[in-house]
């Protein structure tokens, strides 16, 4: 960035930054904190470009486009994974505060905010990302054309931009390195819910191995930090449902996962006392015994007879057979969520009319009377 940033019209301020300084050939590493002026507009990617322009030139970090889009500029902000070029520094100033910038987690640093992204890759190319076709090409010659609203089915998933933001974030990951990951279990679930995929089956059994769809902790940091709105930890609980939906339920959470949608819909809440030896078998029921016994005695345990029936048990038994009813089940189900969470959303941001046609995108609107 040339020095003409600081020489226009725009009004300016003074920003300090903390900046967690690394270099993996020596192992050193320094917090160093720094001060610029910086126009009012600047976000934290421009207040990095001055400072290595002005002040260090030896700062390392990895930027592109600065639109959003390319999603190289991901790092810490306060240990929160966040994207420079996204980042407004106005308002911090404004507060007071002093930011420490750092390298996303997760990811072996190579020096200052630049990370190897080489097992981010790894994990990304493991997962299948490209479509295995499952369709005939049409007798015309033309191209094979899909409904805007089949596709709306991976509308968050097809956003995201592989800046590595919820890998950084992820406690499962940090917890076991084998985890495939948020970012590689969205890109997974979409390809599973593209309707010109003929490999559904066989990606959700390769999900479904050791370190994958099943480890996720579901501590949602994933969601929180994803600068795109791709919410992986929901792709996950879609490739979950789809799991289910196709009986690849070999693993205990998918277990654990169809025993809470049973005890719901039988009696209201989770039985708990069922949970495992419904999730991990009767074998390790009487193994834990003991400490079943040690949690009834704290008062932990409810007596398992007569099972407790929640009041209004009925309107869950026909919300999962109105579900049924209307083939949502799987990962259909998450979607419908997802789209009245939206509008619920909107509604309270924007204060649209309670009585607006829902619409999505490629779905023309119905028109109101009079």
């Amino acid at each position: 960035m040339s020095e003409a940033i600081l020489y226009t019209d725009s009004p300016t301020m003074d920003v300090r930054l903390k900046i967690w300084r690394f270099d993996s050939t020596t192992g050193d590493r320094e917090l160093k904190e720094y001060e610029v002026e910086a126009p009012e507009w600047a976000t934290l990617l421009d207040v990095l470009d001055i400072i290595k322009d002005r002040v260090d030139g030896s700062l390392a970090y990895r930027k592109s486009c600065r639109m959003m889009i390319c999603g190289s500029c991901g790092m810490r902000m306060d240990g929160g994974a966040v994207l420079a070029c996204k980042t407004r520094m106005a308002d911090i100033v404004a507060s007071g505060r002093v930011p420490t910038i750092s390298a996303m987690g997760n990811l072996p640093i190579v020096k200052d905010l630049v990370v190897d992204m080489t097992p981010f890759w790894s994990k990304f190319r493991a997962i299948g990302p490209w479509l295995r076709p499952g369709y005939d090409r049409p007798d015309d010659g033309k191209e094979y054309r899909i409904s805007q609203e089949r596709m709306n089915v991976i509308h968050k998933e097809s956003l995201c931009i592989n800046c590595g933001c919820c890998v950084s974030e992820c406690n499962a990951m940090e917890s076991d390195p084998e985890f495939l990951g948020p970012q590689a279990l969205a890109k997974g679930m979409r390809f599973v819910g593209d309707p010109r995929d003929a490999g559904t089956v066989e990606r959700l059994e390769d999900y479904n191995d050791s370190h994958g769809i099943w480890d996720c902790t579901r501590c949602y940091y994933c969601n929180e930090r994803c600068p795109k709105g791709v919410d992986p930890r929901d792709a996950i609980a879609k490739l979950g449902a789809e799991s289910i939906k196709h009986g690849i339920d070999r693993d205990m959470g998918a277990k654990h996962a169809k025993w809470f949608v049973k005890s719901a819909m039988t009696t209201g809440w989770l039985r708990e006392a069922e949970l495992v030896p419904k999730t991990q078998g009767i074998v390790s029921a009487i193994k834990q015994t003991g400490f079943a016994l040690e949690l009834a005695r704290h008062g932990k345990v409810p007596p398992p007879f007569p099972p407790h029936v929640a009041e209004r048990v009925k309107e869950a038994r026909l919300l999962y057979d109105l579900v049924k009813e209307q083939g949502r089940d799987g990962a259909l189900g998450i979607v419908q969520g997802e789209h009245a969470l939206a509008r619920i959303e909107f509604l309270e941001e924007h204060g649209a009319r309670l009585n607006a046609p829902e619409i999505q995108p490629g779905v023309e609107p119905p028109h109101a009377e009079g």
